[in-house]
This record gives structure tokens, sequence and C-alpha cells, in this order.
């Protein structure tokens, strides 16, 4: 009675799944509510928490199958007929991709890399998810032509179905026609088969909610969002109309925070988002919103397909090498991989797994638009042949504990994945005036909202921070980085000789915390055009005073507004209140 074994083991991996997506819905529809009591600290301890619940319920998983069945080896058949039993249940189900990859998270943790191949486990979906609909609709259309724009951004308003209510809906309607009228010039012959769908459930991230849709008019479709914060003491307001491609890709950006959104059919929402944001592939989209166990099956998936359709080589990444890991590409692949070196020559004083806790801090922690996120792996099959040789010599001297060769494959026993950027040092050297001026505006923004966010680099290099495709400064090299909180700002005390500021060892001692800004501008600012731009922007940087506001604010639990939109964009401030009492947020 093998196939009843089967059909059992099927049915409790599904069902721990299914545990696994209630609770990860339950903690994403209470964003709303945190939302709306601006109960802010709950919001980023509920994202955090949600990150392993994955992991955790594959291990209670693991934990039933060897508590209630007698489980054999990867190559007996029973485990083909538990598959081929798996997929029996799997039709109908609204998250099919998911549980498939749930399946191989599972089968994944209890055998052997030998055994990962579509035999075994869902290396290539079986189950279609283009024409999985929910039971509720995702999103709702609306008709400008028909019922004039200011109804319907009233109705638009009115469906978002907050309980707690929008403190000027008169301000936000006329914002919202001012702002259209800006960007989409009044075209009455134009407008005439014009309708907007919006996405039913908010995106909630950090201290703000994002409403999601599309204008629709023929072929052509416009992607926009409002931006809505809680005026914690007046009500909710809508802050920004954000539109077109880049900037709604930015605010999906791989360097912020996971969405929380209340969805039956993930898949649903993510090809409602897809053509509005081309260059994001479905991986991204997946992670944005929180499912970066399957955004990382997903580009799995999209590297495998595009290592057949290639012929470029793997090859040593352009920049200065780290200290820490060694970093490849492939150049006809927007990613970069990278590898914990086996030893770290001094200074560094640190262990492999004291790295890995540093990306771990990177992905718990909300990025504010300024640190990269990783996919964290494990071993990773290349084809050997697509090495090429320098990069085969630099791994095998530096990671040959992370390499295994099965064959004609490398294997990579564990590595991180991230978006490819252009190195801010090599950005600097090749670029003009206006590059460099802004550049080292963006290089001081990301320290200074990296601090917001009570997170200190440690290592201020340029070569630790890339360059966007929108311009963007972000922050990649993780081994040095640590709480701000943590950190001793101290001013450089005057010499007691004068003689001794010349004097190749430092007049004062330094403890492993303590940080001197004065310093910065020593081993950062060597380029002349450098240090006038970053003067005139950041100056204040150099000042010890600075960091240790920064800090104050932070342990008196004070959560900072960092923007993933430009100040343009948003609307004009609030009037006062009678009396001089401002209608502004508490910042």
């Amino acid at each position: 009675m093998a196939w009843l074994e089967a059909k059992g083991i099927a049915q409790a991996i599904l069902d721990g799944f299914e545990r696994h997506y209630r609770l990860f819905r339950e903690i994403s529809a209470g964003a709303r509510q945190r939302f709306e009591d601006a109960d802010w600290p709950a919001g980023q301890a509920a994202a955090r928490a949600r990150i392993d619940f994955y992991d955790r319920r594959v291990t209670e998983t693991v934990a039933v199958l060897r508590r209630d069945f007698r489980l054999r080896e990867a190559n007996d058949p029973l485990w083909q007929q538990v598959k081929i039993e798996y997929q029996r249940l799997l039709p109908q189900h609204h998250q099919p991709e998911l549980a498939e990859t749930f399946y191989n998270s599972l089968f994944c943790r209890l055998f052997d890399r030998r055994y990962y191949n579509n035999r075994n486990i869902f290396i290539w979906p079986l189950i279609s998810t283009e024409h999985l609909e929910a039971e509720i609709p995702i999103f709702r259309p609306y008709y400008p032509a028909r019922d004039g724009f200011g109804r319907v951004i009233e109705r638009i308003l009115a469906d978002l179905g907050f309980s707690r209510p929008f403190r000027d809906p008169r301000r936000d309607r006329r914002n919202l026609l001012r702002a259209i009228r800006q960007r989409f010039p009044p075209n009455r012959a134009r407008f005439q088969n014009f309708q907007l769908a919006v996405l039913c459930s908010p995106f909630f991230r950090n201290k703000a909610a994002y409403v999601v849709g599309k204008a629709i008019n023929g072929a052509d479709q416009i992607p926009f969002v409002l931006a809505i914060l809680n005026d914690e003491a007046r009500g909710l307001y809508v802050d920004a109309l954000l539109s077109g491609e880049e900037e709604i890709s930015n605010i999906f950006s791989f360097s912020r925070a996971y969405f929380m959104v209340d969805t039956e059919v993930p898949a649903a929402i993510v090809d409602f988002l897809r053509p509005l944001m081309p260059r994001k592939g479905k991986a991204e989209l997946y992670t944005a919103i929180g499912l970066h166990k399957f955004g990382k099956a997903e580009f799995y998936r999209d590297f495998l397909k595009h290592l057949r359709y290639s012929s470029d080589d793997l090859v040593v990444a352009p920049g200065i090498r780290g200290l820490v890991m060694s970093v490849f590409t492939l150049p006809s692949f927007p990613f970069v991989f990278k590898v914990i070196k086996d030893r770290f020559p001094p200074p560094k004083e640190l262990t492999r797994d004291t790295v890995k806790a540093k990306y771990r801090l990177v992905q718990l922690h909300d990025r504010v638009g300024r640190m990269a996120d990783s996919w964290e792996y494990s071993h990773v099959a290349f084809p050997l042949a697509r090495f090429s040789p320098e990069l085969l010599a630099m791994l095998r001297a530096d990671c040959a504990d992370s390499l295994e060769i099965d064959g004609d494959q490398l294997i990579v026993k564990h590595l991180y994945i991230e978006r490819r950027l252009s190195p801010l040092n090599l950005y600097l050297q090749s670029g003009d005036e206006e590059d460099i001026s802004h550049a080292i505006g963006e290089y001081g923004n990301a320290i200074r909202e990296l601090a917001a966010a009570n997170i200190f680099p440690g290592d201020l290099l340029f070569k630790n921070f890339g360059v966007t495709r929108q311009g963007r400064v972000v922050f990649y090299d993780y081994d040095e980085l640590c709480y701000l909180t943590e950190c001793q700002f101290r001013a450089i005390p005057p010499p007691p000789y004068p003689e001794m500021e010349f004097a190749e060892e430092p007049w004062y001692s330094a403890g492993p915390n303590d940080i001197f800004p004065e310093e910065f501008a020593t081993f950062l600012l060597t380029d002349p055009r450098i240090r006038r731009v970053f003067r005139e922007r950041h100056g204040d940087l150099l000042d010890p005073a600075w960091w240790r506001a920064r800090q104050a604010a932070i342990e008196a639990h004070h959560l900072e507004d960092v923007f993933p939109y430009p100040p343009e964009r948003r609307f004009p401030p609030l009037p006062e209140a009678p009396g001089g009492a401002s209608y502004q947020p508490r910042r």
C-alpha cells in the first residue's frame, strides 16, 4: 500500500504549506490595523518576524514526517509517487507555485543534493498560474470619462476601507486633480476609452500605505501609486501621486524592505504588476511582496534558462577585490555572486559566521532604499566550463572550502546573489563634474538615511557602494556594518604638542567601537572635486555632534521618515490649524 503512504506524505506536506500561508496572510493583513494605529514599532517587529515564518514551517513539517511516517531514501520509488500525489492536490489550489517551492524546500532539507532533479522536486513548475484568479477580484475598475476624475478619486479612497478617516478629503482631491492635470494634459478625445484599474489591497511598508493601479487607454498602460500617510493627530492623507515605470520601480526597489499585502492569489498580484515594471522579473516582484523563498526559486529558474541561451563566461566582477568576499558575475546577466573567503587577512577580525550574521541583519532590517537585498543559496551547481581561467584560479585560491567539483559541474556550497551595480569608485573615476556632483550628493544621502535606520556602514570607502541604473547610491559591503547605537562618535582631541600632528601614529587612543568623523575627510575626500561637493552638501557628517544627535533620536524611539520618492513629488505642506498647531505628521 505504498500509494497510501505516498498520499499521506503528500497531504502532510501540503498541510504544512497551508499552515505557513495562513499565518503569512494573517500577519500581512494585520499591517492595515498597525498602519491605522500608527504602531510603527509593531510594524517593524512584524516585518522581521514574518521573514522566518517559512523556515519554521519547513522545520515543523519535517518533524511531522519523521514522526508519522517511515521515511526511506530519496531514491526509493516512494518519493516519485509522493511527488505525483502532491501534484494531484494542486490544480485547484490558489498558491500552487508557492506550494511547489515548499515541497522542494522540504525535500532538500531531508536529502542530499545529488537527488535534486526534476524527477524528485519541481525544478520546473508544473501548474500554470497565468489564468488563476481569486474568488474575490484583485482590482477595481473606475471610469473617469464617465464619472469624472473628482468623483473617481473619492471612490478610490472610500473603497480602500480604512476605518481611520481621511483628514481632509477635499485637499486630497484637489492635490490629485492638480497632479493629474500636470502629468496628463486634458484631451477629451484621448480619454474616451480611459479607465483606471486599482488593486484592492494596499501595500504597507514602514509608515506608509501604497495604493497601486494603472491607467488604461487602449493598448497603453501607465502605472501609478498613491502614497498615503497617517497624521497621527488628525487622520490619513494622500502625500504623493507617483506615475511611470521609473518612479514605481523605485517604490518596489530591491534595496527596500518587503511589503505587507494581503492576497489570496499572489500570482494574480504579480501578473498585474509585471507589465507596469517590465524590467523587473517575477523573482523580484514575488520577493518585494515578502515571498522571498519563491523569489529565490524563480530566480534560479531564470538563471538556468539564461545559461542555456548564452555562451559568455563567468568572470571576476569589476572593481577592487574585497578582503572578505570573492565576487563574480556573468556579463550578460545583471547579477553578482558573492562567496565568503576561507580566510580573512588583517586587519579583518571576522569569522564566517560573523559575515553571515551581517547579511542576516540586512535582510531583517529596514533597508530604507540604501542596502541591497540578497538571495542566499546553498549547493548551487554551475557548469564548470563557463568559468574563466582567472575566476577559477581566484575561487580555488580564496574559497576552496566552499567549492566541490561533481563531474562537469562546480558546486558552490554557500553564496549570496545580488543585483549588479556600478561600483561608486569606478563611477567617480569616469564621471564628469555633473556625475560627481550627483553621485556624492547621493552618497551622503545614503549615509544619512542609513543612520536614520540605525545603521552605520562601518567602512565608508567608495568601493563599498554602488550606483543603480537610476543613479541611486546603494551600500552593498556588509562585513563591517553595525547598529549606529553601538558606535562611540568622538572628536579628535588636540595634540599635546603641535609637532605630534605630523607623527606617523595618532596621539590619541581608539577603542573598537570608537568612530572619529573628522577622519572621514582624510581617507575619503582626497579628490578636490569630491571634497568640495561633499563639504557643501554633507559637511555636517564630519561632525561627531551630528551622529550623536541621530543616536539620541533612535534611543528616544523616534522613527524618522525616509520617503521612497523625491521631495518634489510630495504634495504641498498641510495648512496650519487655528492657533498655529501644525497638521504635519510627527517626525
